[in-house]
């Protein structure tokens, strides 16, 4: 299963980037920002989608031991893009939230960065560690508060989805770590209530969390999205209406190319697609955590599960959202929403996971050359 189980990997994530290309052919066009250019976010997805397989393949071919001796670069420099979102001119404020950096020749969100520093950070930590994985210490309080920079830096964009993505892809690294149980689970309930606190007394995000509770009550305010949304389900109904035949792009739901194009399929492909959809991220899941567990030592066996995790957790919470399962989050479904960085580290994620699956395969057939070379190799950051 093993050595079939990255052709399986690579098919469902093809199929999802088909998809999401031609569904934003279908909805790019009528989004207000696309400046009369109906294939404005096509053009600009392809070119990020060429840096994303530019990316895909590094990640493909560079030994993912380079993570391992610099994780420390990537941690610094994912705080300090972080931070130059509340710089003037650098930072962008967009519907009350500074996610974004401004470069003049690039845009981009530094979260998305910062998800990978996260996962190598986590992943360096408990493989110097693996002794100490059960310990109060070393083995919960000194990674979380360490992962607690980037989630803090993030918080403070008023970017709680990704700040709750990075917080449960940190539980449930740590708990495969070896972290004990007894820490984890108080620590993530207190988690999950303090978001809830944060969303009620946090004016952005007050009307999201209200809506959320009532969505009948605040279906054409702050509950809009979430409500066209499940008109686009229902209108779609098991078999469609027929690609591009979809309304709710009309400008009846609002940022349907981008975190809400999920209903978008639901509408314009039917219950049929949609389940495709979900499929696939299982697919990526299962296949994906083959890849990891047969990963020749504990730094690749981590990194490579914190990856799935990720676009696990971000696929469940887009999913959970445009269904009204979950409070609006603003999170886009990976690899089929329109979103340059989030695509890029999605990719990259993906040529991580290759990269791990090669030298997996090594190890089947050397067991011993690759432990030898582990002993090289091993940082003493």
């Amino acid at each position: 299963m093993h050595r079939k189980s990255i052709y399986f990997l690579v098919l469902a994530v093809a199929a999802l980037i088909v998809l999401g290309i031609v569904m934003l052919f279908s909805t790019g066009a009528f989004a207000k920002d696309s400046h009369g250019d109906p294939y404005f976010f096509l053009k600009k997805q392809s070119m990020w989608l060429a840096i994303g397989m530019l990316a895909c393949v590094v990640g493909a071919v560079v030994d993912y031991q380079f993570w391992h001796r610099t994780w420390w670069i990537w941690f610094v420099a994912s705080a300090i893009l972080l931070a130059l979102c509340f710089v003037p001119h650098i930072g962008l404020r967009i519907n009350g939230a500074r996610r974004w950096v401004d470069f003049r020749v690039i845009t981009f969100q530094p979260s998305d960065f910062a998800k990978l520093a996260a996962i190598a950070f986590l992943a360096h930590w408990y493989s110097r560690h693996e002794e100490e994985s059960r310990t109060f210490l070393r083995g919960f309080i000194a990674p979380m508060a360490i992962t607690g920079i980037l989630m803090v830096l993030i918080a403070r964009e008023i970017d709680m989805g990704t700040t709750a993505l990075i917080g449960g892809t940190m539980f449930v690294v740590m708990f495969v770590a070896g972290s004990s149980l007894r820490f984890i689970a108080p620590l993530a309930v207190g988690g999950v209530a303090g978001t809830l606190y944060l969303g009620f007394h946090m004016k952005e995000r007050l009307g999201r969390m209200l809506a959320f509770m009532n969505l009948d009550k605040y279906k054409e305010t702050y509950g809009l999205q979430q409500w066209q949304a499940l008109l686009a389900f229902g209108s779609g109904g098991v078999h469609g209406l027929g690609l591009g035949n979809g309304v709710e792009k009309m400008s009846y739901l609002p940022f349907a190319h981008t975190d809400f194009i999920f209903p978008m399929i639901g509408e314009e492909l039917g219950l049929c697609a949609t389940l495709g959809v979900v499929f696939c991220y299982v697919v990526i899941i299962v296949f994906g955590t083959i890849i990891a567990m047969q990963a020749r030592d504990r730094f690749g066996m981590l990194f490579g599960f914190g990856v799935v995790v990720m676009v696990a957790l971000q696929a469940a919470l887009n999913i959970g959202v445009t269904t009204s399962l979950l409070p609006n989050k603003g999170l886009p479904l990976p690899f089929i929403s329109y979103g340059g960085s989030n695509l890029v580290f999605c990719l990259l994620g993906v040529g991580i996971l290759i990269n791990i699956y090669r030298q997996g395969l090594d190890e089947a057939r050397d067991p011993v050359a690759p432990r030898r070379l582990q002993a090289r190799v091993t940082p003493r950051i």
